[in-house]
Formats: structure tokens, C-alpha cells, sequence
């Protein structure tokens, strides 16, 4: 009933179910602003790590990677793209503007040995364990 109601102050069912559509549309994409950008997947070993993010459509001149002890921050700009002036935008999910995304390593890096590559929208961090941060065997000597 209440539906029937609402439907004749907004004119249809119809009218009724794009109310509902963009309101949804409104709190998924609230939800999506507030997640992480990029995203990041990281592996660590003995040696280092490597993290890999997802920047599709970027154009790698455009990222920059900072370095500070153990903290890895990846950030640039991503450009919106539009269609033509004769279309209207349907749906736009993907994001755009700036961004930057900070990783904390549980080691201090190597600054010197960090490495970069750009390939297939991804891009991949090398970041070696700073040789102090490496275990060392401690021989003990007897007397």
C-alpha cells in the first residue's frame, strides 16, 4: 500500500524503482569512496618485499613512489574520461582524482636497491631489506 502511494505522488512504479536505483547507487558509492586506492597486494621474505599495485589506465610518468625508513607511499592522479558532449554518463564506478596510498613495512628498506616496473596496468615495487634490519648468526665463542 505504502508503495502505491509513493508511486502516485512520483507519477509511476517505474519512477519509483530509478528513486530506488539511484539511492542505492548513491550508498554503494559512498561505500566504494572510502575504500583503499589503490589496491595493494604485498609479499614479504627474509630478503624484502614486494608490493604490486593496480593502476589501470595510468600512465606510469604520472605515479610517484616516496621512501621514508619503512614507509612506501604511492600516489598520482588519475584523469576522469568522458564520452563525447552528445553522450551522458550511464554508470561511472571507476575512480578518479588524486589519490596516494602509504604501506609500512615491518623492516627498514634499502633505498638504494628499490626497484619500480609498470607492466599490464600493474605496478610492482621492489623494496630489499636494509642490511641492517637483516638477521645475523652470532658465533659464540668458548674459553
Amino acid at each position: 500500500m505504502l508503495q502505491k502511494f509513493v508511486a502516485s505522488d512520483l507519477g509511476s512504479s517505474r519512477e519509483l524503482e530509478l528513486v530506488q536505483q539511484h539511492l542505492n547507487r548513491l550508498f554503494s558509492l559512498s561505500n566504494y569512496a572510502h575504500s583503499e586506492y589503490p589496491l595493494l597486494n604485498v609479499w614479504t621474505s627474509e630478503n624484502g618485499a614486494i608490493a604490486r599495485a593496480e593502476l589501470p589506465g595510468l600512465d606510469p610518468s604520472e605515479v610517484e613512489i616516496s621512501l621514508v625508513n619503512d614507509t612506501v607511499t604511492v600516489q598520482g592522479e588519475r584523469h576522469c574520461q568522458s564520452g563525447n558532449e552528445n553522450q551522458l554518463c550511464h554508470r561511472q564506478e571507476r575512480r578518479f582524482g588524486q589519490f596516494s596510498r602509504s604501506l609500512q613495512l615491518p623492516f627498514r628498506v634499502d633505498a638504494e636497491g628499490v626497484q619500480a616496473k609498470f607492466f599490464d596496468g600493474v605496478l610492482e615495487i621492489t623494496l630489499p631489506r636494509a642490511e641492517s634490519d637483516k638477521a645475523r648468526k652470532i658465533n659464540v665463542i668458548t674459553e
